[in-house]
């Protein structure tokens, strides 16, 4: 029997080997477009538009440098791609990751190191930030899960705890059409580069 296809082929013309990722294979628009296009939370917000992990990752990016203000630049960087592999593998959530067991965590671990490497980053992150952009991940689903997913305060605090009062006033969800957001990771992703 011949091997199943494991690669997938990217608008900007990288075909990438899921099993073995390149990353010379790895381009930022792509990344950009994937994630601009993919749906947090199963698609289950409310709004006009999806709530998409490029927007997350803009929220949690954000959390992560309000909270760590003088944090090196290439740690801000790490938090806007924290979950960058989901442009090919989609945004599954925390149940259905945990059904699929193990090997979902090998091939996303494959991706990360893959897309750290092409930008610059450490393969495996330190353990410190990857807990700070943890925690900024978590933020960012509370105010997800309390704004637009339908989530009373009281069920998003037994599941993520409760983000400081600042956090909870000062942060709005915002649902944008893909093509603003794509700009937007994009713009934000050139910008932490050049400040590198």
């Amino acid at each position: 029997m011949p091997q199943p296809r494991a690669w997938q082929r990217m608008l900007s013309g990288r075909r990438l080997d899921l099993l073995d990722p390149s990353p010379l294979d790895i381009e930022i628009e792509d990344i950009a477009h994937g994630l601009a296009f993919v749906a947090r939370w199963n698609g289950q917000t409310r709004g006009d538009h999806a709530y998409s992990v490029a927007e997350h990752s803009l929220l949690v990016e954000q959390i992560f440098g309000e909270m760590h203000p003088k944090t090196d630049v290439k740690w801000r960087l790490a938090a806007l791609l924290h979950d960058a592999p989901e442009y090919v593998i989609g945004d599954m959530i925390s149940p259905v990751k945990a059904a699929v067991g193990p090997d979902y965590g090998h091939l996303d671990d494959r991706l990360t190191a893959a897309i750290h490497i092409r930008f610059g980053l450490p393969a495996v992150i330190p353990a410190l930030i990857k807990k700070q952009i943890k925690k900024a991940d978590i933020i960012s689903a509370w105010l997800e899960a309390t704004q637009i997913a339908g989530f009373s305060e009281n069920e998003a605090d037994k599941l993520f705890g409760r983000p400081a009062p600042l956090m909870i006033k000062t942060l709005q969800i915002r649902l944008r059409p893909a093509k603003e957001v794509r700009q937007d990771f994009t713009d934000r992703h050139n910008a932490l580069i050049a400040a590198v």
